[in-house]
């Protein structure tokens, strides 16, 4: 395997697609484009410039969410008698957030002209199990396909959960389509407090316009299919495996929004010593927690 810095990329190339991978800054995705005859069209938010100082996963364009997604609340939990306590790692946040892949560096296992894998080895610390994270990152003419594994590497239960995040462009036009039925709502600290109906926000027979709402929000009951469409073009993203659920970020004001496939609800490893409907997982010794998301662009004819 190869190490790779944070000024490194990645370019795989099919047709007149475009992905660009940064090993070196938590294993994500600079970019997602198509060449075209009038310029670049970008799919996913276009990171800044790979030798810039001070860039991390946030500034990218996707990256990858292990061994758990969102937050933990206070970074604190128990699971099966065991009590874990993690250091804060989105400081002045109050809790730990997005679990350890996105700020590590990745190691590249194989790369060809149109696609790569990555791993992640985390050695057992203050999260108490050893495991090993993968993505394979394959692009063809009609899209780019991602897909995340999470393999516990200790000899107990290990709480598990993988996501991807995704940043897409956005303007007064974006508006999302998507089938939802529940969604938590939040406090403050955008910790989830009660499921509710996911229509007071996103009726079941309209787009959600992005630039309307103000959302930070985990929706359920997530079909795994979106579009993302802007004038005269659209982005489908269809998700496998466990990422039954659907995390939207729209913070207001941005060029940007958020749509999360993920494993698991907000702070799920505390909400499941009381529910079942949170999506953890409790990944046994040398098993694997696998999923992937295919994104499809189309331009209007």
């Amino acid at each position: 395997m190869t190490s790779f810095s944070k000024y490194t990329n990645i370019v795989l190339a099919a047709g007149a697609l475009r992905a660009e991978i940064r090993p070196g800054v938590g294993g994500s995705l600079g970019g997602f484009w198509s060449e075209t005859a009038e310029g670049r069209v970008d799919w996913l938010r276009r990171a800044p410039d790979a030798g810039r100082d001070g860039i991390d996963a946030r500034d990218m364009a996707c990256y990858p969410l292990v061994p758990f997604s969102n937050r933990i609340r206070d970074g604190r939990f128990t699971f099966q008698d065991r009590s874990v306590r993690l250091p804060l790692n989105f400081l002045p946040h109050p809790h730990v957030i997005h679990g350890h892949g996105w700020q590590a560096p990745w190691q590249v296992a194989d790369v060809t002209e149109t696609a790569a894998t990555l791993h992640y080895r985390h050695v057992a610390d203050a999260w108490p199990w050893p495991y090993l994270a993968e993505q394979h990152i394959a692009l063809g003419d009609t899209g780019l396909m991602v897909a995340i594994s999470l393999t516990n590497l200790g000899d107990t239960p290990m709480p598990a959960g993988i996501g991807l995040h995704p940043y897409f462009p956005r303007d007064e036009d974006t508006v999302l389509t998507g089938s939802v039925e529940q969604l938590w709502d939040s406090d403050t600290e955008v910790m989830p407090t009660e499921l509710v109906p996911a229509d007071q926000v996103w009726p079941p027979d309209a787009p959600l316009q992005v630039d309307r709402v103000a959302l930070d929000n985990c929706f359920t009951g997530w079909d795994r299919s979106l579009a993302i469409r802007w004038p005269g073009r659209a982005l489908l993203a269809d998700a496998q495996g466990p990422l039954d659920f659907l995390i939207v970020f729209t913070p207001p004001g941005q060029d940007f929004f958020c749509a999360e496939p993920v494993s698991h609800c907000i702070d799920a490893v505390n909400l499941a010593a009381d529910r079942n409907d949170t999506g953890l997982v409790a990944l046994a010794p040398h098993d694997t927690l696998a999923g992937e998301v295919a994104f499809r662009p189309h331009m209007d004819t």
